[in-house]
């Protein structure tokens, strides 16, 4: 048995370029450590791609950081972080939603009509520009917006709305909640009709045998949901029923022709934002 996964490491190590001599080819790759990340990973963690790539785990908005600094060679980049630059895209694979996301939420103590500042948790550029996109383009209101860490209640006290992302939205239970709390994945695609693609594998350094590593991590992921559910839940503390749903009614991870298409409609609307309020989405103010 042991030697079956030795040859397999070395096999994948020689499909991309590399030897089990001399690692210091290896791409540095930076994966976001939320959990809508991981099937997206698994094969890097657990199948043929193990050991192929220096894995690094970051919130969305360091890992576009460390690409554009060349502290990683490529990275799960927020699709805001496309306006504008020069990265190649790994074709296919990516983190988006067709419908409800759950996993990014714009909680407010008023109707969204009435919001007038917004406390951001700011991990996600893509999230803090998708929310001004919905608030001007929705609801006909354009927030001050401040970058706090996300506690709901600390965002709550001194703003009139929190928006909070990832696995953090993801301890809240929407149901429950004493606030009006909307889904931004559900509202872009009231607003539009299209999914909502929040990031891909991008970066200066991707060539064809990267691009089917990262496919070919995704697709051994999918195949292994109920190990990531069993594997995820512990480790996050998550309830078992939550993680499965998420990963397999939220989240879409295979991504086509209509997710390139709201993708390229999500940057023609953040395009458009007016400077400023691109500004805020790379740097809010603090409090």
């Amino acid at each position: 048995m042991r030697v079956g996964l030795f040859l397999s490491w070395v096999t994948g190590l020689l499909h991309y370029g590399l030897t089990p001599t001399n690692p210091s080819p290896r791409l540095k790759v930076c994966a976001v450590s939320y959990l809508n990340t991981v099937p997206l990973v698994w094969g890097m963690l657990h199948g043929e791609q193990k050991g192929c790539f220096d894995l690094l785990f970051r919130v969305p908005a360091e890992c576009a950081d460390m690409v554009a600094a060349g502290e990683a060679d490529i990275g799960i980049i927020p699709s805001f972080e496309l306006l504008g630059s020069d990265l190649t895209v790994v074709p296919g694979v990516g983190i988006a939603c067709r419908g409800a996301v759950r996993s990014i939420l714009l909680i407010s103590k008023c109707p969204a009509r009435e919001i007038r500042t917004l406390a951001a948790d700011v991990s996600s550029r893509t999230s803090v520009a998708l929310t001004r996109i919905l608030l001007a383009r929705r609801y006909g209101v354009e927030p001050a917006i401040v970058r706090q860490p996300p506690d709901l209640a600390d965002m709550l006290r001194d703003a009139d709305a929190a928006l909070i992302i990832g696995d953090p939205a993801l301890r809240l239970d929407p149901e429950t909640l004493p606030y009006h709390v909307y889904d931004l994945g559900h509202e872009w695609m009231e607003m539009t009709g299209q999914p909502m693609v929040f990031a891909v594998w991008a970066g200066p350094c991707v060539t064809p045998a990267a691009s089917e590593a990262f496919q070919q991590s995704c697709a051994f992921g999918l195949r292994n949901i109920d190990q990531i559910v069993a594997t995820e839940a512990v480790a996050r503390g998550f309830a078992p029923a939550l993680v499965r749903r998420y990963l397999t009614s939220h989240i879409v991870f295979e991504l086509g022709a209509a997710e390139q298409q709201g993708m390229q409609l999500f940057l023609r609307y953040a395009r458009e934002l007016p400077s400023h309020a691109r500004e805020q989405a790379v740097c809010p103010a603090s409090p």
